[in-house]
């Protein structure tokens, strides 16, 4: 889900890393902080939400913030990977290709209001007016994901798909990778597709928006719940720095500054909160076995 960023709190983030990160890709000097988020929903519509935030962090912190939404999640690992980002919000699935090839690692993930944990989770939805009643149903059936690389939108639904005897690969009909959790609900939502996976909460909020009508689709199955998008670093960020963006985040008390997150707090995560991505991403083949 995407999340609107604080000006305070990303300001504490330039700061931090302007004045602590050295070598290539972080703002010693004239360098800028460069920041990377996955594009889980319009990669247009969410640089458009984000740019009132980096032209308040270049005023304020007097160097370049780079703000980025690449139109693929592909592209945000591959820009991790290279060094062209210092900082990145990703999903775990995201996160655990970019550990595979970078030397990174999560510090924290929000609390979610929706949920009050930091969990989410992934649902399979039909059209409401669907005869399908059970996933097992969806066999040969057309099936629309959103991004090969998203959590939510592609590796969850294979596993919920999958737990009913129905592997992606091969036992679905047409499958559609849409780029998009919001694009995954308006192909269900006009019968474009028998059925789709994608995040709980964006369903929700498509709804309330009313980008998608209410009553156009019904969930059929829910998935576990599934550990918040971190945010992740480089190992190279110095250990005080890293302290200090962390205790940034957790330290938030603002309630509307915490409602402009979306989030009702923040909680540290570890790299261990997400091997169990890593392991179901292996067996379905959403993540390159180690050679």
């Amino acid at each position: 889900m995407i999340h609107r960023l604080s000006t305070p709190i990303l300001v504490a983030v330039a700061a931090i890393v302007f004045a602590g990160c050295g070598g290539s890709g972080s703002a010693s000097g004239d360098e800028p902080l460069r920041v990377g988020l996955i594009p889980n929903e319009n990669p247009e519509e969410v640089e458009a939400q984000y740019q009132p935030l980096e032209d308040y962090l270049k005023k304020e912190t007097g160097g370049e913030v780079e703000l980025s939404v690449p139109t693929t999640y592909n592209a945000v690992v591959e820009a991790m990977v290279s060094g062209e980002l210092d900082l990145a919000y990703f999903g775990g699935l995201t996160y655990v290709q970019a550990r595979q090839r970078a030397d990174v690692h999560p510090l924290f993930t929000e609390v979610n209001p929706r949920t009050g944990t930091t969990k989410y989770r992934s649902v399979i939805i039909v059209p409401s007016g669907s005869d399908v009643e059970k996933v097992e149903d969806l066999e040969g059936e057309d099936f629309a994901f959103g991004s090969v690389s998203s959590t939510s939108g592609s590796l969850y639904p294979s596993i919920m798909l999958n737990q009913a005897g129905i592997d992606y690969r091969t036992d679905l009909g047409e499958v559609v990778y849409t780029g998009g959790h919001d694009t995954t609900a308006q192909a269900v939502a006009n019968g474009r597709v028998a059925a789709g996976g994608l995040e709980d909460r964006i369903l929700y909020d498509l709804r309330e928006e009313g980008i998608i009508e209410k009553g156009s689709v019904r969930v059929i199955e829910k998935s576990d719940p599934i550990e918040g998008y971190p945010w992740v670093v480089r190992d190279a960020l110095p250990d005080k720095d890293e302290q200090e963006l962390t205790d940034a985040f957790l330290g938030i008390e603002d309630p509307e500054l915490l409602d402009l997150l979306r989030a009702e707090d923040y909680q540290r995560v570890r790299a261990g909160d997400y091997d169990y991505v890593e392991e179901q991403a292996r067996k379905l083949d959403l993540i390159a076995e180690e050679q």
